[in-house]
């Protein structure tokens, strides 16, 4: 069974020409800290170079996520900003059309250097953008998230882990009591617990994360696991959960309480799952005021979705986590 736990995510707020070159530079040595060949390197540099540069040139309120990739080998790169939007984005796909003097020639450059690229845009709600680099031959799953330290701080309270075999997901996601370099270790714990049994009964995960955070300030942790057409949930504390069907949300309740201090008789919810879904889970880092009725028609992609709640429900005083897994493979 294999066990990825997140990195931390870079956050680049665009606010000057400067931010650009920042957000290359960081892609290109998040990727080297990843493992992947120059070349591989030099494309996530190019990507981020051109979604940061358009921000500079034509939006407001932007900024750019990068980090490692839990969706196998490679570096996720999101863009989001607050207007004015794109009402044309097939023109701007076409090489040679770029939107400022970057790295690359517009998103031509990025929809050709990415393994996935997704975008949404339109006149006057900004645009959200999420790009993929991955190592050839790896099997892309249909994960995204982000990760993040509160402002100012250098560590993240939070945990998160994804582990997979064939057919099956598990995930935990931690949220450590406060912030900063106690809450982080309660974070580590819990998951380290996680990492060494992943594949055991979700409430057994809990029993083994509540004996050894006894030493820890304590965390809020969810358990999910996700088998063909089934979910199964447990949760205990403050982190949120939604399935989000077309059409439909179905919400995911944690039990009040602490791992580590007070542990409740967490029961393990399932929820049968249609063709189409995203399972969302978060730590209240991400405010729940997104969560309504899910669209009629098909669900964003789990990149644009983490990318856009990221950059609209963000709390910048508390480390936020979240995660979204969407049905089948390949889609970012």
């Amino acid at each position: 069974m294999t066990v990825t736990v997140a990195e931390p995510t870079r956050q680049i707020r665009i606010d000057h020409v400067s931010a650009v070159y920042t957000a290359a530079r960081v892609a290109r040595e998040i990727a080297a800290e990843a493992g992947l060949p120059e070349v591989l390197a030099e494309r996530a540099a190019v990507i981020a170079s051109e979604l940061a540069g358009n921000i500079d040139k034509h939006a407001t309120d932007g900024e750019v996520f990068i980090q490692r990739s839990l969706a196998g080998a490679g570096v996720d790169i999101y863009a989001a900003d607050s207007g004015p939007g794109m009402a044309d984005l097939d023109y701007w796909r076409i090489d040679g059309h770029s939107t400022t003097a970057t790295l690359g020639t517009g998103l031509g450059a990025v929809c050709r250097l990415a393994t996935e690229f997704r975008i949404r845009s339109a006149e006057g709600s900004g645009t959200i953008a999420a790009a993929r680099t991955l190592v050839t031959g790896t099997n892309a799953a249909a994960v995204a998230h982000v990760h993040l330290a509160r402002d100012g701080e250098d560590r993240c309270g939070d945990g998160l882990a994804l582990a997979c075999v064939p057919g099956v997901r598990t995930i935990a996601v931690v949220d450590g009591l406060g912030h900063g370099p106690a809450a982080g270790d309660a974070a580590v714990a819990a998951i380290d617990v996680f990492r060494r049994h992943p594949g055991r009964p979700l409430r057994d995960h809990l029993t083994a994360m509540h004996r050894t955070l006894r030493q820890t300030r304590g965390a809020a942790v969810a358990l999910a696991r996700i088998s063909g057409g089934l979910l199964e949930f447990c949760g205990v504390g403050n982190i949120g959960g939604l399935v989000l069907m077309p059409g439909e949300t179905r919400p995911l309740l944690s039990m009040p309480g602490i791992v580590g201090f007070t542990l409740p008789d967490a029961h393990v919810r399932t929820v049968n799952l249609p063709e189409h879904h995203l399972v969302v889970l978060h730590t209240d880092g991400i405010g729940n005021g997104w969560r309504g009725a899910a669209p009629l028609g098909p669900l964003p992609a789990p990149a644009l979705l983490a990318a856009d709640l990221a950059h609209r429900h963000r709390d910048p005083f508390d480390d936020a986590t979240l995660l979204v897994v969407g049905s089948g493979t390949g889609t970012p």
